[in-house]
């Protein structure tokens, strides 16, 4: 009896043990023919991208930079690659950490429209610039010393092309693009007047 007992349990701890594997092959089967059946990756390319938050007005670093991996159909206009000479590239504005930097995000030809210049003055109040965003357009006033004189309009819907990050107790500097004849007044206007702003949605 003790050996038709063994037996019997060996048989039915054989069975169990098919089972096991067969229940184990089956999964397996089912996890290889979902995983052939899920779609491949998106393809990638590697950009430029900032390493940490970057003021406007400063040259990049190679410490504040970093490639990054974005979907092919992800990569934004005019963007920089890995190995892009950078060196002596001002920033035009602010730039957060972890964003592809475009050649729109530097000054350069591009951003100052053809037959223009880039005028760069300082403003007495710094918290003004804060407010201000690259591509914003401008009024811009000559105060006088005056008190019953109204200041005068020296520029009207000029476009801001860089904000350098440099604020000082003399105020912020801010860079317009305008024409030659507007930034002879400008030039002018700086030696003896006080420059205030306007911001307006006019881009004529």
């Amino acid at each position: 009896m003790t050996s038709l007992s063994f037996l019997r349990d060996l048989s039915r701890a054989a069975r169990w043990h098919r089972r096991l594997l067969a229940g184990v092959a089956a999964a397996a089967a089912v996890y290889f023919g979902l995983t052939s059946l899920a779609p491949a990756p998106p393809p990638t390319v590697t950009v430029l991208a900032a390493a940490r938050d970057l003021s406007g007005g400063v040259v990049p670093t190679p410490a504040d930079l970093r490639s990054l991996e974005l979907p092919a159909d992800a990569i934004p206009s005019g963007v920089l690659k890995p190995g892009a000479d950078v060196a002596m590239r001002v920033l035009s504005g602010p730039v957060r950490s972890g964003e592809p930097l475009t050649d729109a995000r530097f000054l350069g030809p591009g951003l100052v429209p053809s037959g223009s210049v880039a005028y760069p003055f300082r403003i007495g109040d710094a918290e003004i610039s804060a407010l201000l965003r690259v591509g914003d357009r401008l009024d811009l006033y000559a105060g006088t010393s005056t008190p019953t004189a109204s200041a005068g309009l020296v520029a009207h819907a000029v476009r801001v092309i860089a904000l350098p990050a440099s604020r000082s107790t003399a105020g912020a500097l801010i860079v317009v693009g305008v024409s030659p004849a507007v930034a002879g007044r400008l030039a002018q206007a700086t030696t003896n007047s006080r420059i205030s702003v306007a911001l307006t949605p006019d881009t004529s």
